[in-house]
Protein backbone atom coordinates (compact mmCIF):
# COMPACT_ATOMS: atom_id res chain seq x y z
CA UNK A 1 0.00 0.00 0.00
CA UNK A 2 3.24 2.23 0.75
CA UNK A 3 4.45 1.98 -2.49
CA UNK A 4 1.41 2.38 -4.60
CA UNK A 5 0.54 5.81 -2.44
CA UNK A 6 4.25 6.68 -3.12
CA UNK A 7 3.96 5.30 -6.99
CA UNK A 8 1.05 7.87 -7.38
CA UNK A 9 2.44 10.99 -5.45
CA UNK A 10 5.35 10.31 -7.49
CA UNK A 11 3.60 10.67 -10.86
CA UNK A 12 2.15 13.64 -9.88
CA UNK A 13 4.76 15.49 -8.85
CA UNK A 14 6.73 14.50 -11.49
CA UNK A 15 6.87 17.04 -14.51
CA UNK A 16 8.88 17.76 -18.23
CA UNK A 17 12.06 19.54 -18.39
CA UNK A 18 11.84 22.53 -19.99
CA UNK A 19 15.30 23.20 -21.20
CA UNK A 20 15.29 26.81 -18.54
CA UNK A 21 18.05 26.83 -16.56
CA UNK A 22 18.88 29.29 -13.59
CA UNK A 23 22.16 29.04 -11.74
CA UNK A 24 21.84 28.19 -8.00
CA UNK A 25 24.44 30.22 -5.57
CA UNK A 26 25.85 26.79 -4.94
CA UNK A 27 27.06 26.69 -8.88
CA UNK A 28 25.03 23.70 -9.36
CA UNK A 29 22.19 23.93 -12.53
CA UNK A 30 18.18 23.57 -11.74
CA UNK A 31 15.89 23.15 -13.92
CA UNK A 32 11.95 24.22 -14.01
CA UNK A 33 9.68 21.23 -15.14
CA UNK A 34 6.13 21.44 -16.41
CA UNK A 35 3.84 18.44 -17.46
CA UNK A 36 1.15 20.26 -20.07
CA UNK A 37 -0.57 16.97 -19.72
CA UNK A 38 -1.12 17.72 -15.83
CA UNK A 39 -1.75 21.63 -14.14
CA UNK A 40 -0.78 19.94 -10.75
CA UNK A 41 2.39 18.55 -12.00
CA UNK A 42 3.79 22.12 -11.72
CA UNK A 43 6.91 22.23 -10.20
CA UNK A 44 9.77 24.49 -10.08
CA UNK A 45 13.00 22.75 -9.10
CA UNK A 46 14.89 25.35 -7.28
CA UNK A 47 15.67 26.29 -3.59
CA UNK A 48 11.72 25.99 -2.81
CA UNK A 49 8.75 24.51 -4.53
CA UNK A 50 6.88 26.76 -6.35
CA UNK A 51 3.24 25.82 -7.81
CA UNK A 52 2.64 28.64 -10.66
CA UNK A 53 -0.97 30.39 -10.91
CA UNK A 54 -3.66 28.18 -11.77
CA UNK A 55 -7.40 28.28 -11.27
CA UNK A 56 -7.63 24.47 -9.87
CA UNK A 57 -6.03 25.60 -7.03
CA UNK A 58 -7.24 28.88 -6.80
CA UNK A 59 -4.01 30.44 -6.76
CA UNK A 60 -3.49 33.72 -9.12
CA UNK A 61 0.31 33.68 -9.04
CA UNK A 62 3.95 31.99 -7.60
CA UNK A 63 2.65 30.15 -4.45
CA UNK A 64 5.01 28.76 -1.68
CA UNK A 65 2.88 26.45 0.00
CA UNK A 66 3.50 25.03 3.34
CA UNK A 67 6.88 22.52 3.89
CA UNK A 68 5.73 19.42 3.87
CA UNK A 69 1.81 20.13 3.35
CA UNK A 70 -0.01 17.12 4.01
CA UNK A 71 -3.54 18.99 3.46
CA UNK A 72 -5.42 17.50 0.07
CA UNK A 73 -6.09 20.97 -2.12
CA UNK A 74 -9.03 22.57 -0.57
CA UNK A 75 -9.94 24.77 -3.76
CA UNK A 76 -12.21 22.37 -5.61
CA UNK A 77 -14.54 21.95 -2.55
CA UNK A 78 -14.87 25.84 -2.23
CA UNK A 79 -14.73 26.19 -6.34
CA UNK A 80 -18.48 22.92 -6.07
CA UNK A 81 -20.10 25.14 -3.53
CA UNK A 82 -19.89 28.48 -5.15
CA UNK A 83 -20.92 26.37 -8.61
CA UNK A 84 -23.66 24.71 -7.52
CA UNK A 85 -25.41 27.74 -5.61
CA UNK A 86 -24.56 29.86 -8.24
CA UNK A 87 -26.30 28.44 -10.69
CA UNK A 88 -29.89 27.68 -9.07
CA UNK A 89 -29.78 31.32 -7.99
CA UNK A 90 -28.96 32.00 -11.83
CA UNK A 91 -31.57 29.99 -13.26
CA UNK A 92 -34.05 31.81 -11.29
CA UNK A 93 -32.64 35.23 -12.67
CA UNK A 94 -32.66 33.45 -15.98
CA UNK A 95 -36.83 32.65 -15.23
CA UNK A 96 -36.27 29.33 -16.71
CA UNK A 97 -39.02 27.35 -16.59
CA UNK A 98 -41.14 30.50 -15.49
CA UNK A 99 -39.31 30.12 -12.43
CA UNK A 100 -38.78 33.76 -10.81
CA UNK A 101 -39.23 33.10 -6.59
CA UNK A 102 -35.31 32.80 -6.08
CA UNK A 103 -36.27 31.64 -1.87
CA UNK A 104 -34.91 27.76 -3.69
CA UNK A 105 -31.16 28.97 -3.19
CA UNK A 106 -31.45 29.67 0.63
CA UNK A 107 -30.65 25.99 1.70
CA UNK A 108 -27.83 25.66 -0.81
CA UNK A 109 -26.51 29.39 0.44
CA UNK A 110 -26.68 28.69 4.12
CA UNK A 111 -25.55 25.05 3.97
CA UNK A 112 -23.47 24.23 0.59
CA UNK A 113 -22.37 28.11 -0.78
CA UNK A 114 -22.41 29.47 2.47
CA UNK A 115 -20.67 26.97 5.25
CA UNK A 116 -19.25 24.58 3.03
CA UNK A 117 -17.50 27.41 1.36
CA UNK A 118 -16.64 29.36 4.32
CA UNK A 119 -14.95 25.94 5.77
CA UNK A 120 -13.48 25.99 2.61
CA UNK A 121 -12.17 28.95 2.59
CA UNK A 122 -10.63 28.12 6.04
CA UNK A 123 -8.64 25.37 4.80
CA UNK A 124 -7.42 27.89 2.11
CA UNK A 125 -5.90 29.57 4.75
CA UNK A 126 -4.24 26.65 6.52
CA UNK A 127 -2.29 25.64 3.38
CA UNK A 128 -0.87 29.30 2.74
CA UNK A 129 -3.30 30.45 0.07
CA UNK A 130 -3.95 33.85 0.78
CA UNK A 131 -6.12 34.55 -2.25
CA UNK A 132 -8.08 31.53 -2.01
CA UNK A 133 -8.37 32.17 1.29
CA UNK A 134 -9.91 35.47 0.74
CA UNK A 135 -12.01 34.76 -2.15
CA UNK A 136 -13.49 31.53 -0.43
CA UNK A 137 -14.56 32.97 2.76
CA UNK A 138 -15.67 35.94 1.15
CA UNK A 139 -18.02 34.24 -0.84
CA UNK A 140 -19.25 31.65 1.83
CA UNK A 141 -20.46 34.59 4.09
CA UNK A 142 -21.62 36.50 0.80
CA UNK A 143 -23.89 32.99 0.31
CA UNK A 144 -24.61 33.23 3.94
CA UNK A 145 -25.70 36.49 4.05
CA UNK A 146 -27.71 36.71 0.92
CA UNK A 147 -29.38 33.44 2.62
CA UNK A 148 -30.58 35.59 5.20
CA UNK A 149 -31.40 38.09 2.86
CA UNK A 150 -34.08 35.50 1.57
CA UNK A 151 -35.17 33.93 4.53
CA UNK A 152 -38.64 34.96 5.46
CA UNK A 153 -38.70 35.34 8.92
CA UNK A 154 -36.18 37.66 9.12
CA UNK A 155 -37.87 40.02 6.12
CA UNK A 156 -35.37 42.25 5.50
CA UNK A 157 -36.56 43.50 2.64
CA UNK A 158 -39.88 42.00 2.13
CA UNK A 159 -43.50 43.48 2.79
CA UNK A 160 -43.81 44.98 6.46
CA UNK A 161 -39.85 45.13 6.89
CA UNK A 162 -38.02 47.99 7.73
CA UNK A 163 -37.15 48.76 4.12
CA UNK A 164 -41.18 49.05 3.20
CA UNK A 165 -42.49 50.60 6.49
CA UNK A 166 -44.49 54.04 6.13
CA UNK A 167 -41.49 55.81 7.22
CA UNK A 168 -39.45 54.77 3.91
CA UNK A 169 -42.12 54.60 1.56
CA UNK A 170 -42.75 58.20 2.55
CA UNK A 171 -38.86 58.91 1.31
CA UNK A 172 -38.92 56.52 -1.59
CA UNK A 173 -41.23 53.62 -1.97
CA UNK A 174 -38.73 51.31 -3.71
CA UNK A 175 -35.79 51.72 -0.90
CA UNK A 176 -35.16 47.78 -1.10
CA UNK A 177 -34.27 48.07 -4.77
CA UNK A 178 -31.61 50.78 -3.84
CA UNK A 179 -29.96 48.87 -0.83
CA UNK A 180 -30.22 45.47 -2.50
CA UNK A 181 -28.40 47.53 -5.23
CA UNK A 182 -25.84 48.55 -2.60
CA UNK A 183 -25.23 45.31 -1.52
CA UNK A 184 -24.38 43.87 -4.57
CA UNK A 185 -22.36 47.17 -5.78
CA UNK A 186 -19.87 46.15 -2.87
CA UNK A 187 -19.42 42.48 -4.31
CA UNK A 188 -18.88 43.94 -7.88
CA UNK A 189 -16.41 46.14 -6.19
CA UNK A 190 -15.16 43.31 -4.43
CA UNK A 191 -14.64 40.36 -7.02
CA UNK A 192 -13.08 43.35 -9.31
CA UNK A 193 -10.04 43.49 -7.25
CA UNK A 194 -9.86 39.71 -7.10
CA UNK A 195 -10.16 40.09 -11.22
CA UNK A 196 -6.89 41.69 -11.17
CA UNK A 197 -5.07 39.51 -9.13
CA UNK A 198 -6.04 37.18 -11.83
CA UNK A 199 -4.38 39.26 -14.80
CA UNK A 200 -1.33 36.84 -14.58
CA UNK A 201 -3.03 33.24 -14.29
CA UNK A 202 -4.77 31.26 -16.70
CA UNK A 203 -7.35 32.30 -18.99
CA UNK A 204 -10.13 30.24 -16.87
CA UNK A 205 -9.00 31.21 -14.06
CA UNK A 206 -9.79 34.72 -15.08
CA UNK A 207 -12.87 34.24 -17.12
CA UNK A 208 -14.40 32.73 -14.03
CA UNK A 209 -13.61 35.90 -11.82
CA UNK A 210 -14.69 38.35 -15.27
CA UNK A 211 -18.18 36.15 -15.71
CA UNK A 212 -18.86 37.00 -11.72
CA UNK A 213 -18.22 40.62 -11.52
CA UNK A 214 -20.05 41.08 -14.49
CA UNK A 215 -22.65 39.05 -12.71
CA UNK A 216 -22.61 41.40 -9.96
CA UNK A 217 -22.86 44.69 -12.16
CA UNK A 218 -25.69 43.40 -14.07
CA UNK A 219 -27.51 42.36 -10.92
CA UNK A 220 -26.76 45.83 -9.10
CA UNK A 221 -28.33 47.22 -12.40
CA UNK A 222 -31.18 45.94 -12.11
CA UNK A 223 -32.36 47.11 -9.19
CA UNK A 224 -30.95 50.31 -9.66
CA UNK A 225 -33.54 50.30 -12.51
CA UNK A 226 -36.16 48.56 -10.59
CA UNK A 227 -36.10 51.45 -8.13
CA UNK A 228 -35.75 53.91 -11.07
CA UNK A 229 -39.38 52.39 -12.80
CA UNK A 230 -37.63 51.19 -15.64
CA UNK A 231 -39.44 47.74 -15.09
CA UNK A 232 -38.17 46.32 -18.45
CA UNK A 233 -34.94 47.26 -18.55
CA UNK A 234 -34.67 45.94 -14.62
CA UNK A 235 -36.16 42.23 -16.11
CA UNK A 236 -33.63 42.25 -18.77
CA UNK A 237 -30.69 43.00 -16.45
CA UNK A 238 -31.22 40.87 -14.38
CA UNK A 239 -31.42 38.13 -16.76
CA UNK A 240 -28.16 39.61 -17.87
CA UNK A 241 -26.73 38.98 -14.61
CA UNK A 242 -28.27 35.11 -14.53
CA UNK A 243 -26.85 34.50 -18.16
CA UNK A 244 -23.20 35.74 -16.71
CA UNK A 245 -23.93 33.96 -13.60
CA UNK A 246 -24.32 30.57 -15.21
CA UNK A 247 -21.14 31.17 -17.21
CA UNK A 248 -19.60 31.65 -13.76
CA UNK A 249 -20.98 28.45 -11.91
CA UNK A 250 -20.04 26.51 -15.48
CA UNK A 251 -16.28 27.99 -14.97
CA UNK A 252 -16.19 27.29 -11.40
CA UNK A 253 -17.56 23.69 -12.29
CA UNK A 254 -14.20 23.68 -14.90
CA UNK A 255 -11.73 24.89 -12.27
CA UNK A 256 -13.04 22.27 -9.86
CA UNK A 257 -12.26 19.75 -12.37
CA UNK A 258 -8.64 21.01 -12.88
CA UNK A 259 -8.18 21.04 -9.18
CA UNK A 260 -9.49 17.29 -9.09
CA UNK A 261 -8.28 15.61 -12.16
CA UNK A 262 -5.11 13.62 -12.18
CA UNK A 263 -3.77 10.86 -14.17
CA UNK A 264 -4.80 8.84 -10.83
CA UNK A 265 -8.41 9.50 -11.56
CA UNK A 266 -9.26 10.70 -14.73
CA UNK A 267 -8.74 9.48 -18.46
CA UNK A 268 -8.49 13.04 -19.76
CA UNK A 269 -7.25 16.59 -18.41
CA UNK A 270 -8.49 20.06 -19.29
CA UNK A 271 -6.23 22.57 -20.38
CA UNK A 272 -5.71 26.02 -18.23
CA UNK A 273 -4.75 27.94 -20.66
CA UNK A 274 -1.74 30.24 -19.40
CA UNK A 275 -1.57 33.83 -20.18
CA UNK A 276 1.91 33.90 -22.72
CA UNK A 277 2.88 37.17 -19.88
CA UNK A 278 2.33 34.76 -17.05
CA UNK A 279 5.15 32.60 -15.54
CA UNK A 280 4.26 29.29 -17.48
CA UNK A 281 3.94 31.71 -20.25
CA UNK A 282 6.91 32.83 -20.31
CA UNK A 283 8.77 29.40 -19.36
CA UNK A 284 6.77 28.03 -22.50
CA UNK A 285 8.66 30.84 -24.61
CA UNK A 286 12.03 30.40 -23.24
CA UNK A 287 11.38 26.36 -23.46
CA UNK A 288 10.73 27.25 -27.22
CA UNK A 289 13.41 29.63 -27.79
CA UNK A 290 15.61 26.89 -26.22
CA UNK A 291 14.67 24.29 -28.72
CA UNK A 292 15.07 26.35 -31.45
CA UNK A 293 18.68 27.86 -30.83
CA UNK A 294 19.36 23.54 -30.25
CA UNK A 295 17.83 22.79 -33.45
CA UNK A 296 19.77 25.26 -34.91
Amino acid sequence: MADTTHSLAAEKDIGQTTGTANPAANGTTHFRGYDPRNPMANIHADDQIRLPAFGGEFQPGLWRPAEQRKFANPAPLGLCAFALTTFVLSAVNLNARNVNIPNIAVPLALGYGGLVQLLAGMWEMAVGNTFGATALSSYGGFWIAYGILLTPNWNIVGPGGPYQSEAAKAIDPKMSDSVLGFFLTGWFIFTTILLLCTLRSTVMFFLLFFTLDLAFLMLACGHYAANNGAAESSHKLTQAGGGFGMLAAFLAWYNAFAGIADSSNSFFLIPVFHFPWSEKGREARLARSATNTTNA
